[in-house]
């Protein structure tokens, strides 16, 4: 081998090894990409509604999507009502497939928030949204027996709210949604607030609780410590747009859940979404005696989950 030669020797052999790299280095970059599409049908394909912003009532911010099931038969229904303090948040726009093998249809919805229109704007759209879902029972193919309602914080809310306020039908309206029911037969809440009662929260939970704007800002009040001031001023609207103060015998089960609670009282941190609130609920339930199963992590566990519950409500037959 002359002197040339064994230089260009290495630079070939140098050459083909950053080659060998390259390959390498693109095979391994390859492989996340090749997984993301290999299991992206199973855990990120959403599902869009059967029918898309539908409109429920007169205000813009009243529409709702629907997902319909395959069924030969009615269906029952879950509908979700969003959280975000009934000051933000959103409906729901795609849903997963899981969702939808569940035996029942879906709908989300969207309402007035409180910087558009205060209590009990939200909670009142909520209920016109039920009413006007059943007058679409037959042509979307559910059962409008078997209305059930779920969400998580301030959906949560409403949620529970349905459950518990007398039905608002009026048959005597002109408006045909008006004249249905607005009675559900279930509700599942994820961190739902009870009550807006400030007095009872300082008491029960604590300052964090009641700082936070849903308690004061929906109804009103420019602060917390205005809304306990001024109390007559707004203890009737709080106290209406409040589940607990709604709770009667002739009214469904519910299934609530909350984390593990912060001690009492709550001074900093998360007040909002405390356990208290479905403690409060659970003592007035039990004294009218009516089911309310709570589940707090770590502390009391219900005999069924969520989903043994939502089988239980849409089996039985919970016409009043």
């Amino acid at each position: 081998m002359d002197s040339q030669s064994h230089p260009k020797g290495k630079e070939k052999l140098a050459q083909a090894m950053i080659r060998k790299d390259k390959k390498y280095m693109l095979c391994k970059s390859l492989i996340p990409i090749f997984f993301l599409f290999l299991f992206t049908p199973l855990f990120g394909q959403k599902v869009e509604p059967t029918y898309k912003h539908v409109s429920y009532g007169p205000h813009k911010d009243m529409v709702l999507n629907f997902w319909k099931i395959d069924s030969k038969k009615p269906t029952p229904l879950l509908v979700h009502i969003h959280g975000g303090g009934w000051l933000g948040g959103k409906k729901n726009e795609t849903t997963s497939p899981s969702q939808l093998k569940n035996g029942y249809s879906y709908a989300s919805i969207d309402y007035r928030l409180a910087g558009v229109e205060l209590l009990p704007a939200a909670v009142h759209d909520a209920a016109r949204a039920i009413q006007f879902l059943r007058t679409k029972a037959k042509e979307w193919n559910f059962d409008p027996e078997r209305i059930a309602v779920t969400g998580g914080s301030a959906g949560a809310a409403s949620s529970m709210w349905l459950a518990y306020h007398d039905d608002m039908a009026d048959p005597k309206s002109k408006d045909p949604v008006l004249r249905q029911s607005s009675r559900v037969c279930g509700a599942v809440a994820m961190g739902g607030q009870t009550t807006l009662d400030p007095f009872l929260l300082k008491k029960k939970v604590g300052l964090a609780c009641i700082r936070h704007p849903m308690i004061w800002k929906t109804v009103g009040a420019t602060s917390h410590e205005q809304l306990m001031k001024d109390w007559d001023k707004y203890k009737t609207l709080s106290l209406e747009c409040s589940p607990l103060t709604h709770v009667t015998k002739d009214d469904p089960p519910v299934w609530i859940r909350y984390g593990k609670p912060a001690p009492v009282p709550v001074i900093k941190g998360d007040g909002i979404h405390h356990a208290g609130f479905g403690r409060l609920l659970k003592e007035k339930c039990e004294k009218v005696g009516i089911p309310c199963h709570l589940s707090v992590t770590e502390n009391e566990q219900p005999e069924m989950n969520s989903h043994e519950f939502l089988k239980q409500v849409f089996s039985i037959d919970n016409r009043k």
